[in-house]
């Protein structure tokens, strides 16, 4: 029997993952995603085409890897349905690589609607992307969300009737101002659409939970992608700047119904600084015009949102405890060529708190918001990378820099992204 290989972020997502899966993914049988909806992507650039998977997990582009989308995942059928035209535009099948779990639930109209308001109502924003992820979680919790199973069901028309026009009087109390609201939840005008979409996603739907167990007991290899990251999730996060769903370890394990004895090795990805998109405590943001610097050279821009990152130094503190909420046993650190084109490099290694110093992570933002970076100084100065294909050629200062990060977290680092294109990777054995 075979086990899961799984890729988590450590910080706040946008690590490059994608570069790490498409590798791992070349001999995998099956990728899965497990968490989150649309609000994250991972950007593949393959033969000059770029990929922005923002729901099928990118392991399907190996061409041979059955993508599954796991129960886990909120999943709105108008982005489902452009993706998979679009890798059938690039001749995928399509109708043979890709599953969706039957309890994963369905991202509504209403979703997105209240997400908005919501976000417009509050005095301290959370800086959601509006895509309904939110208020689709809530639904599933609350207990009175649709999941793919429903769109097939007997009485799919009346409960959603029902949903729509309850969720409508909630937008309208949170948004008075919305005007649009009762048109865009014209009932028959969402039914027809969704009756629509369930026609088109009916052959992927199946029970994905058995079909994971059987593909492992059968000794075939799997992946799981992780969607965002580590310092993003719901529990372990920087409450409540976090995203709605345990894009953690442990929402692995529920978001497919794979087993923690099912887990093979756990890959934390980063970069070699550090990026955030949206709000929240960030303690090795730059506000300076290194952090510009960093944006620029590392083409710092929100896949699914197009929103400039705030981007730092490498955080070790924050990585020490990434590793030890996700049982990690080895590291990818990606972008090893932008932080190279500085001459001195900080890597925080310990957080000052009112006078007191600590290696230890916390999520309190009463913590956060006083913690101070502690930084020490490397060399950089290696630049470009490009054609480099062991670690033994990188530079000195890379290599120190690389030995640096494994010394202080203690695991591994078997992947290092040198540029941009999916070759542009040294593999460590």
């Amino acid at each position: 029997m075979s086990k899961a290989d799984v890729v988590i972020g450590c910080f706040y997502g946008d690590e490059g993952k994608g570069k790490v899966i498409d590798y791992l993914a070349a001999d995998a049988d099956v990728a899965v995603r497990a968490t989150g909806g649309d609000n994250a992507g991972h950007t593949i650039k393959i033969d000059g085409v770029k990929y922005a998977m923002h729901l099928i997990p990118s392991g399907i582009l190996s061409g041979h890897t059955t993508g599954v989308i796991g129960n886990g995942v909120v999943l709105n059928p108008g982005v489902l349905l452009e993706e998979v035209a679009n890798l059938r535009a690039h001749g995928y099948d399509m109708g043979r690589y890709l599953k969706i779990s039957d309890k994963a639930h369905v991202i509504l109209p209403y979703h997105r609607l209240l997400d908005a308001a919501l976000e417009k109502a509050r005095s301290a924003k959370i800086g959601t992307t509006g895509k309904g992820i939110g208020p689709a979680y809530c639904d599933k919790y609350e207990r009175s969300g649709l999941r793919m199973e429903d769109l097939y069901a007997c009485d799919f028309k009346d409960r959603l009737r029902e949903l729509t026009n309850s969720r409508q009087a909630l937008i309208c109390f949170y948004d008075p101002e919305n005007t649009a609201v009762r048109e865009t939840l014209a009932f028959e005008r969402v039914y027809e659409g969704y009756a629509r979409y369930a026609e088109e996603m009916e052959p992927f739907v199946c029970d994905t939970l058995t079909y994971l167990h059987k593909a492992l007991e059968e000794g075939k290899k799997a992946l799981v992608e992780g969607a965002q990251a580590t310092l993003l999730d719901i529990d372990f996060g920087s409450y409540p700047f976090v995203t709605s769903s345990n894009p953690t370890i442990g929402g692995v394990l529920t978001g497919t119904g794979l087993s923690a004895s099912d887990i093979g090795e756990v890959y934390g990805v980063i970069k070699a600084y550090s990026s955030r998109v949206g709000e929240g405590p960030y303690v090795t943001e730059l506000t300076d015009a290194v952090g510009d610097r960093i944006r620029e050279l590392g083409h710092e821009y929100g896949t699914t949102t197009g929103r400039p990152r705030r981007c730092g130094w490498l955080d070790l503190v924050a990585l020490k405890y990434a590793k030890r909420v996700n049982g990690l046993t080895a590291l990818a650190v990606n972008h090893l060529d932008t932080i190279g084109k500085f001459d001195k490099i900080q890597v925080c290694v310990a957080y000052d708190c009112g006078g007191k110093q600590t290696e230890d992570f916390s999520t309190s933002l009463e913590f956060l918001n006083q913690a101070r970076p502690v930084y020490q100084e490397l060399a950089g100065g290696f630049g470009d990378l490009a054609g480099v294909r062991s670690f033994e050629e990188l530079p000195l200062a890379a290599r120190e820099y690389i030995r640096f990060i494994e010394g202080r977290i203690g695991i591994p680092v078997k992947f290092i992204g040198t540029g941009a294109e999916r070759t542009a990777m040294l593999v460590r054995e």
